[in-house]
C-alpha cells in the first residue's frame, strides 16, 4: 500500500479521498490555487504545495506542476478526484512516465470512453444498446444539421470530449439548430479544448440511470448496483438515489452485466461509472423499461456516496487497493444492498433566477447532526467551512448531503430533516428548492424523468413557505430576545417597553418580496406584548410569545407555533434578517426609515452583469432596436454559459465591454434606452 499520496484536485473530493487516506494511514498532499490558499482541503491534508494562479488554467490544469509538487514530496500515486485532469488521458501517461501511479483506469480505457462518438462506435460492437444518433467524425454543420432533421424533432446535441451538463443543447426545431450547434461548440472548446459534437435523438421521458463498475489488474469486474439520477437542471444532477426506483431485479442483473461488459471491452481497472438512458411507457411500467448506452465516465462519481451507503463500502478504499495491485476485495455474488439513499447537491445558485450560480461568503454555514461515515444515516461531504468564500473560479457545489434509510420513505423524511438543519446565509443557495422538489408527488411517489423539474414548476419555484405574519413575528421576537440578553442592568436603557405612564409602541419597518410593511408592537399594562402585522391582506394581531429553545426561539403569535433561528447580514446598506423554521426558511429586509432619507433610485437604461463573469459574445450593436426578452449578450461563469436577455423593449445605446473582458457581478454591459 501506498505510504503517500498527492490529490490533484480541491474542494470536498479533496477532504473526501484525504479522510478514507487518513483512515488507512496514508499521508496525503495537497494542491491549491491563489484563490484555495485557506481552503479547507488545503487544512486537512498533511502538506500542501502551491501551484498557481486562480483560474484552473493557471493551476488545477498545469499537471506539470501537480507532478512537480508529487515529486518534490515524495507521493507515490496521483489521485485525480473528478473534474480538472480526471479523464486525461495524457495526465495519466504523465504519471506513468514520471514514475507515479495514476490512481484510475489506464490512460488507453480514457481515451477508449472520453470521446462520445467513438466509445459509442465501440458499444455498439460490444452489443450494447445504443440512442439512434450521429457519432461519425466530420462536424460539417450542414451535415449535422441534415443528421438531425432526418432523426426528427427533438435531438441532443452532446459535446464528443464532454461531460457535467456543458457543450448539451436540446433542440425542439430545425431553425433553432444553427444556434444551439454554435453555442455547443463554444462551451465544448472552453470547458474540453475540444469542440466536436455528437447528435442523438432525444429520448421522451427519460430517467437517468448509472451503474458503478469497478474492475482491477487480476481480470475481475464487477457491479456495484445502480443509481437513479434522473432529477437534473441544466442537465446536471440534483438528485441522486440507490438503488433505482422501480428497479426489477432482472432489469437491474440485464444493466449491471452491460455495464460490466463495456467496463470489459476497455479492460477497465478502477472506478468508473457506465450512464444509460431508459425509456419508459409508463412510470408504473418497469417491465417495459428499454436502456441505451450513454456514454462511460471513467473516473469516481460526485453521486458515489450512495452507493457506499446501500452497499456499505467505501470506494476509495476500493480505489487505493486497486491502484496499489490488490485484487478486488469482493466478488459479485457477494455485494447486497442494504436500504436506500439519496444524495442532494446543495449550490450556490438562485433556482428562480434559472439556476444562475452565485457567488459570496458563508457567513453563517451549519449543517444537520450527522452520524458517523459507517452508519451513514446523515452525511455531510463538503470542502467549505463558516466563513469561505464561493469563487466564480470553480463550480458553484457547497456540498452534498447523502442520507440512509431501511426504505425509501424514511430516506425521504431524514432528507427533509437534514435539509430543515442547514443553515446557510451569505449567499443565495438551492436548500429550500430541494425540499420543495423532494415534497413533490412526482418525487415521493417515484414518478421520475429528466422532466420533473419542469413537470412540477408550480409547486417548485417561488414558493414562500412562512408568509409574511410570521416571519415579521420572528424578527420582532428574536430582536426582543437580543435587547434583552445585551442590556447592562441599566433600567432606563433597556429596551422592555416598561413606562412610568401610558403604553409604548414600536414600529418596525419590512421588504418582503419587493413590497413594504408595516408591523407596530405594543407594550401592554399586563407585560404581554401585542403585534399588528398589516399584511396585503388585511392586518394580523394576536399576542406574540417567546421563549427560548436552545440556539433558537419557540414562538407563538396568531394562532401560530413553531421554533426559528434568525441571523442578520449586511447586503450593501440593508440589513436582511433570513429566518429558518421546520416548514423552510425565508428572508426579509429590516427597513431603518432615516437609512433611505434622500435617496434617489436611478431609472432605466442599465442592464447588469447578474454575476461575475467572462463576456462571450454580444448579438446587438449600438442603435439596434431590441425587444423583450430578446438575447443580448453570452457570458461564461462557473464553466457555464448564460444567455443575458432584455429585460424590456428599448434600443441599444452602446456597448461597454468586448467579448473576452472579465466583468465583475452588477457592472453595467450595456446602456439600453427604454
Amino acid at each position: 500500500m501506498f505510504k503517500k499520496i498527492l490529490i490533484a484536485n480541491r474542494g470536498e473530493i479533496a477532504c473526501r479521498v484525504a479522510a478514507t487516506a487518513r483512515r488507512m494511514g496514508i499521508k496525503t498532499v495537497a494542491v491549491y490555487s491563489d484563490a484555495d490558499a485557506q481552503a479547507k482541503h488545503v487544512q486537512v491534508c498533511d502538506e500542501a504545495v502551491h501551484i498557481g494562479g486562480s483560474a484552473p488554467k493557471d493551476s488545477y490544469l498545469r499537471w506539470e506542476r501537480i507532478l512537480q509538487a508529487a515529486k518534490d514530496t515524495g507521493a507515490q500515486a496521483v489521485h485525480p478526484g473528478y473534474g480538472f485532469l480526471s479523464e486525461n488521458e495524457e495526465f495519466a501517461k504523465a504519471c506513468a512516465a514520471a514514475g507515479l501511479v495514476f490512481i484510475g483506469p489506464p490512460a488507453a480505457a480514457i481515451l477508449a470512453m472520453g470521446l462520445k462518438a467513438q466509445s459509442k462506435q465501440l458499444m455498439e460492437k460490444a452489443g450494447v444498446p445504443l440512442v439512434p444518433g450521429y457519432h461519425a467524425a466530420d462536424q460539417d454543420p450542414a451535415l449535422l444539421q441534415r443528421e438531425a432533421d432526418s432523426m426528427g424533432y427533438p435531438v441532443l446535441i452532446k459535446a464528443s470530449a464532454g461531460g457535467g451538463g456543458k457543450g448539451m443543447r436540446i433542440v425542439e426545431a430545425t431553425a433553432d439548430f444553427a444556434d444551439a450547434l454554435a453555442s455547443c461548440k463554444r462551451e465544448a472548446i472552453n470547458s474540453f479544448g475540444d469542440d466536436a459534437v455528437l447528435v442523438e435523438k432525444y429520448v421522451q421521458r427519460p430517467r437517468h440511470i448509472e451503474i458503478q463498475v469497478f474492475g482491477d489488474t487480476h481480470g475481475n469486474c464487477v457491479y456495484l448496483f445502480e443509481r437513479d439520477c434522473s432529477v437534473q437542471r441544466r442537465h446536471q444532477k440534483v438528485l441522486e438515489e440507490a438503488p433505482a426506483p422501480g428497479m426489477t431485479e432482472a432489469l437491474r442483473k440485464q444493466m449491471g452485466e452491460a455495464a460490466v461488459a463495456a467496463a470489459k471491452a476497455v479492460n477497465y481497472v478502477g472506478a468508473g461509472t457506465v450512464e444509460f438512458i431508459v425509456e419508459q411507457t409508463g412510470y408504473d411500467q418497469p417491465e417495459s423499461m428499454k436502456f441505451y448506452f450513454m456514454e462511460m465516465n471513467t473516473r469516481l462519481q460526485v453521486e458515489h456516496p450512495v452507493t457506499e451507503a446501500i452497499t456499505g463500502l467505501d470506494l476509495v478504499e476500493w480505489q487505493l487497493r486497486v491502484a496499489s495491485g490488490e485484487p478486488l476485495p469482493l466478488k459479485q455474488e457477494q455485494l447486497r444492498i442494504h436500504g436506500h439513499a439519496i444524495e442532494a447537491r446543495i449550490c450556490a445558485e438562485n433556482p428562480d433566477n434559472n439556476f444562475l450560480p452565485v457567488t459570496g461568503s458563508l457567513q453563517v454555514y451549519r449543517k444537520p447532526v450527522c452520524s458517523s461515515f459507517e452508519r451513514g444515516d446523515v452525511r455531510v461531504d463538503d470542502g467549505v467551512r463558516e466563513g469561505d468564500s464561493i469563487s466564480p473560479f470553480y463550480d458553484s457545489m457547497v456540498a452534498k448531503l447523502i442520507v440512509h434509510g431501511d426504505t425509501r420513505a424514511q430516506a425521504l423524511a431524514r432528507l427533509d430533516e437534514a435539509l430543515s438543519q442547514t443553515r446557510i446565509v451569505g449567499l443565495t443557495t438551492n436548500v429550500q428548492f430541494l425540499r420543495h422538489i423532494i415534497r413533490t408527488d412526482s418525487f415521493a411517489t417515484a414518478k421520475l424523468d429528466t422532466a420533473l423539474i419542469q413537470r412540477e414548476e408550480k409547486a417548485l419555484f417561488a414558493q414562500e413557505p412562512l408568509g409574511l405574519a410570521l416571519t415579521a413575528a420572528a424578527v420582532v421576537a428574536n430582536t426582543l430576545h437580543h435587547e434583552r440578553t445585551l442590556k447592562d442592568g441599566d433600567p432606563f436603557s433597556s429596551r422592555d417597553g416598561w413606562r412610568a405612564y401610558g403604553v409604548a409602541t414600536r414600529k418596525f419597518g419590512f421588504v418582503f418580496h419587493g413590497a413594504s410593511y408595516a408591523a407596530v408592537l405594543t407594550y401592554a399594562h399586563d407585560a404581554s406584548l401585542q403585534l399588528c402585522v398589516a399584511d396585503a391582506d388585511g392586518d394580523v394581531s394576536g399576542t406574540l410569545a417567546y421563549r427560548e429553545d436552545g440556539d433558537a426561539l419557540h414562538i407563538s403569535f396568531a394562532g401560530q407555533h413553531t421554533r426559528v433561528q434568525v441571523f442578520h447580514h449586511r447586503e450593501g446598506h440593508e440589513d436582511v434578517a433570513h429566518v429558518f423554521a421546520p416548514q423552510g426558511a425565508t428572508r426579509i429586509t429590516v427597513v431603518d426609515a432615516l437609512a433611505h432619507a434622500g435617496e434617489v433610485q436611478e431609472a432605466g437604461g442599465r442592464l447588469t452583469a447578474p454575476m461575475p463573469g467572462k463576456v462571450v459574445s454580444f448579438s446587438v450593436k449600438a442603435g439596434d432596436i431590441v425587444k423583450a426578452g430578446q438575447p443580448l449578450a453570452v457570458m461564461e461563469a462557473m464553466k457555464m454559459e448564460h444567455t443575458i436577455a432584455a429585460p424590456t423593449d428599448g434600443e441599444v445605446l452602446e456597448l461597454l465591454f468586448a467579448p473576452g473582458d472579465q466583468v465583475a457581478e452588477g457592472e453595467e454591459l450595456l446602456k439600453l434606452k427604454v
